[in-house]
Order: structure tokens, then C-alpha cells, then sequence
């Protein structure tokens, strides 16, 4: 094992103990990361939160981009490395050790976020030793987010700053973990509410009532029909499942057996293949609740409502054969790139104009699953990928 693994390994079990569970604020695993970085001279700016409880962290090692064509805005150069430092919760899972100290065990490191994804942020700061000791020409920025775990919320504030108040990078490397595997496309994550409101009666007199449990189970009937027709018309066997999806995640309503139900809520997602406009999904819904369910319910009460509403929209990701998936490949030494069906901030980054790969350590089977581990042998990996990644920025 290298010094440059040894030293990764160390730093990762200092950010598991960092509880960032995307509940909690991230401000101390962020003062840790900024005094890491100031003790090998290099500054760290912040974008808050509103609420002043969560930052993302960006800094730059090498040159300097600044403004080199004469006006206020920023020339695009180097590379960023990021990584989300928010975690998904331990509660209720059955772990065997304790998810915030992480432990070493038969060549595996256990604890919350080892592989999703402190295993990658580790990796960059272990890094950084040797990216400040050699003669940089193009600039290797990290970019260190929150809230990515609860709809990549974090991180759309900081690439606003791009090419303004921050550096706008020339390409995007996102750690999340793919087995050091070179991801080029992924779906996309949209999410909505839909709130069903009927007119409450007696049980007994269920014909002077609307039940909005029923329009609710037709409206999400529909919803699985249109994952049928998905299934049908849009499949890339590049993806599992090959067809983007319509899923219902919670649903709520009612308040007594003996009433029927005044309203109904439930919440729905589209994972949609590259391609789809997931706002498609949501008119055809709408276009449903108008003009078969609203009609039968307001016969009986006008006040009746079906309201659907977008929550928030992860993108859909689609690199094809760019620098950054090529630089990627030539770094992870692999010839064939993968997608994958879960999200990632990637699709926010190639949407505010620098190409974006997903290349990370760590197994995605992990994330989220009690007893959470990376393989040391991912840590080796990505190590070389970083030393590589300095190679390519001194030339």
C-alpha cells in the first residue's frame, strides 16, 4: 500500500466520524476540509446555505484561471473533483459496528458514507500533497457538495457561481462510486406531489360523498400505465431496468374507517431514460385527472381538486464521447464506458456548460445498506487515477 493510500485511509475514517447524515449541518466535516487544505496553503471558498447550516466547499490547486479574456467573466480551465459530503440515514438498519467510526476488517473499511461517498473525497485530499508539489498548468479544483442525498440540492447554488465568482471548470469528474468504472450516462430523477381533494359524508351515505382514496388509485392506476407503455416504446439496453420508470413512494389519506376520505396524498417518481422529458409524464397525468376524474367528482362537489406538482428534478445524464469521459478512460485504464439508472449531480454540471464523467471508488451495491464498506483495494485504485490526474494537469 502507498503512503499516498495509508494517508487516504486515514483521512476517510476522520470523515465518517463527521455524522453529515443530510439532516444534519456539514459545517464541521467543512471546517475540517478547509483546515486540511490551509495547512498545505491553499484557500477554500464557501457557498452557504440560506439557513447558514450546510456549505459547499470549492477550492483550486495550480494556476489561477481568473479572467483572461479581458472581461469580468471567467475562462473555463482544469478540472474539478466532487463529491456530495451528506450521508443517508443509519436508523433502523442492523449495523455490526458503529457507522460513524469507521473499522478495518479482511481488507475492507466499514462506516457510513465509506463507499457513497467519503471514499472519493478522501481520495482527492490525500491527493493534494502531490498535486501542490508538482508544476501544474492546468488547475485541479474540488468541489465538495451537500444535499445531494435529498434531490442534489446543494451544489445548483455553486455552479450558478461558475465562470462569475468562482472558477468555471473545464470538466467535471463526479467520485460517485462505480468500482472505478467510467459512467458516461445515467437517468433522471424527477419527483412530484399529487394531493386529491374530495368531499367527506358518512360511510353509510358514500354516494353524497367523493372519496379521494379512489381518484387517488385511479390517477396512480394510470401511472402504472404508463410505465407499461414506457416498457413498450423507450428501452436502451444500456440501462436495468431498459425503459425509464413511474414509481409511487409514499401515499396517505383518509382520517376514519366510517368517513369517506376528503383527501389523499401521494408522491411519485419518474426515472427517466436520456431523451425524456419527464414534464411529458406529468401532462399526461394531468390531462388524466382533468378529464376523467375531476368531471365525475365535481358532478357530486364542485370544491373537489386534484393538484399535481412537480418537487424537484435531478437530470438525466448523457456524456457520449467527451474530453472528460475520454480523459476518464485513459486515467482508469479502461476501453468501454457503463450507465447506470440512479442519479447523480452530473447531469447539473453538464447543464451549466463543463463535461462531466462519473468515475469513483467504491462498489454503489454499499451505499445505503447497513454495514456499508469500501474495498482497500479501491482506495490503490483510486489513488493511481489521482497520480495520473496530476501527470495529465503538469503537461
Amino acid at each position: 500500500m502507498s503512503n499516498n493510500s495509508t494517508d487516504a485511509i486515514t483521512i476517510l475514517g476522520d470523515l465518517i466520524a463527521y455524522d453529515t447524515t443530510s439532516r444534519n449541518s456539514n459545517l464541521d466535516l467543512i471546517d475540517y476540509v478547509g483546515e486540511y487544505l490551509k495547512s498545505h496553503n491553499l484557500k477554500s471558498d464557501l457557498v452557504v446555505s440560506e439557513d447558514g447550516q450546510k456549505a459547499n466547499l470549492f477550492a483550486t490547486i495550480g494556476p489561477n484561471p481568473g479572467s483572461e479574456n479581458g472581461t469580468d467573466e471567467m475562462e473555463a480551465s482544469g478540472i474539478a473533483l466532487s463529491g456530495h459530503t451528506d450521508v443517508v440515514p443509519t436508523d433502523g438498519q442492523d449495523w455490526h459496528s458503529d457507522p460513524f467510526f469507521m473499522t478495518e476488517k479482511d481488507g475492507r473499511l466499514y462506516g457510513r458514507g465509506t463507499s457513497d461517498m467519503k471514499g472519493f473525497i478522501a481520495c482527492a485530499l490525500a491527493a493534494v500533497p502531490e498535486f501542490n508539489s508538482r508544476t501544474l498548468k492546468k488547475p485541479i479544483h474540488l468541489v465538495f457538495s451537500y444535499d445531494e442525498e435529498i434531490g442534489c440540492l446543494g451544489i445548483r447554488p455553486l455552479i450558478k457561481k461558475f465562470g462569475d465568482e468562482l472558477p468555471k471548470p473545464e470538466m467535471v469528474i463526479v467520485g460517485e462510486p462505480t468500482s472505478m468504472a467510467v459512467v458516461d450516462a445515467h437517468k433522471g430523477a424527477t419527483r412530484f406531489e399529487t394531493i386529491v381533494t374530495g368531499h367527506e359524508a358518512h360511510s353509510s351515505m358514500s354516494h353524497i360523498g367523493v372519496n379521494a382514496i379512489d381518484y387517488a388509485a385511479l390517477i396512480i392506476r394510470e401511472l402504472r400505465t404508463i410505465e407499461d407503455d414506457f416498457a413498450r416504446a423507450h428501452n436502451s439496453d444500456r440501462f436495468t431496468p431498459p425503459f425509464s420508470t413511474v414509481h409511487v413512494g409514499t401515499i396517505e389519506g383518509g382520517t376514519a374507517l366510517n368517513i369517506v376520505p376528503k383527501t389523499c396524498r401521494f408522491v411519485w417518481e419518474v426515472r427517466a431514460l436520456p431523451g425524456l422529458n419527464s414534464a411529458e409524464v406529468l401532462t399526461r397525468v394531468q390531462n388524466f385527472a382533468n378529464e376523467k376524474c375531476l368531471p365525475e367528482m365535481r358532478r357530486i362537489a364542485p370544491e373537489c381538486e386534484i393538484l399535481i406538482r412537480e418537487e424537484n428534478n435531478i437530470p438525466s445524464f448523457n456524456a457520449s464521447q467527451s474530453s472528460a469521459v475520454n480523459l476518464a478512460m485513459q486515467l482508469a485504464e479502461q476501453n468501454d464506458t457503463l450507465a447506470v439508472s440512479y442519479g447523480t449531480e452530473a447531469g447539473l454540471f453538464e447543464l451549466g456548460g463543463a463535461p462531466t464523467v462519473i468515475c469513483g471508488p467504491g462498489d454503489i451495491a454499499q451505499a445505503h445498506k447497513p454495514d456499508e464498506f469500501i474495498e482497500i483495494s479501491q482506495i490503490n485504485a483510486c489513488m493511481k487515477f489521482m497520480s495520473g490526474l496530476a501527470n495529465w494537469a503538469e503537461t
